[in-house]
């Protein structure tokens, strides 16, 4: 089997140093972000930050970018308001904005060496709803269909969309990611019909298997499809990232 970074068995990525790609959520108490906006939001600026120039070539965030690609690809999601979110807005990294989420991107850090501004975020317990059924997903750019089997915090779930962003796009071309970086990244964040992710599940689509640290035991977790689709992108209308 080859080695990748969303398996639960050991490979050569476990033996590289480890790295975590931190992002932040808003939540302020009296106007907290959706569930789904939150979760496309935060799997928006997960390819903000792997387009970013400063995480390519000779950026000043592309070696950490490559360190942390090396060994297992790990997401955390905390969260902050008030005095706390600008602390977060402080430190180098990436605000991207959805419909009603703010979700901060920084440049992947240690496992064990997190800003203090950062490490003293809560992490656990994220919840979120959404005040109303989600519409129908833009079926002209990828969609992450969530596992409908397994339950997770609406943090959890952001990391996991994180993840299933960043295997679209390492399916594609330079000139599919130029095409969605230009494009604004658009993508939709859905939970999958039982019958739907069986199918899914089965079609060669990729797939996040979470290993299983935090919260889920190990399994598949999110689906990728409509990556294909990118390359046609470049004729929209360009959406802002941030």
């Amino acid at each position: 089997m080859n080695d990748t970074p969303f398996l639960a068995e050991s490979g050569a990525r476990d033996l590289a140093p480890q790295y975590v790609l931190p992002l932040v959520v808003r939540i302020e108490r009296a106007a907290p972000p959706s569930r789904t906006d939150a979760l496309e939001t935060a799997a928006r600026a997960v390819l903000v930050m792997l387009s970013d120039e400063r995480s390519m070539g000779d950026g000043e965030w592309a070696q950490a970018v490559r360190d942390w690609e090396d060994a297992r690809i790990r997401k955390v999601v905390r969260r902050a308001r008030g005095a706390q979110w600008r602390q977060a807005e402080a430190l180098p990294g990436i605000t991207v904005t959805g419909e009603s989420a703010e979700v901060r991107v920084f440049p992947p850090v240690p496992l064990d060496g997190w800003p203090r501004d950062l490490a003293r975020l809560q992490v656990s317990g994220t919840e979120l709803d959404d005040p109303e059924p989600s519409a129908e997903p833009d079926l002209t750019a990828p969609v992450l269909w969530l596992n409908p089997g397994v339950e997770m915090s609406a943090g959890k779930a952001m990391a996991q969309a994180g993840h299933g962003a960043q295997l679209g796009w390492w399916e594609l071309s330079p000139e599919a990611r130029r095409a969605w970086r230009d494009a604004g990244h658009p993508l939709s964040v859905r939970t999958a019909e039982p019958g739907q992710w069986r199918e899914l599940s089965t079609s060669g689509v990729p797939l996040v298997r979470d290993a299983g640290f935090t919260e889920i035991a190990p399994g598949p977790t999110v689906a990728v499809e409509g990556y294909d689709r990118v390359g046609a992108l470049v004729d929209r209308v360009r959406r802002p990232a941030g």
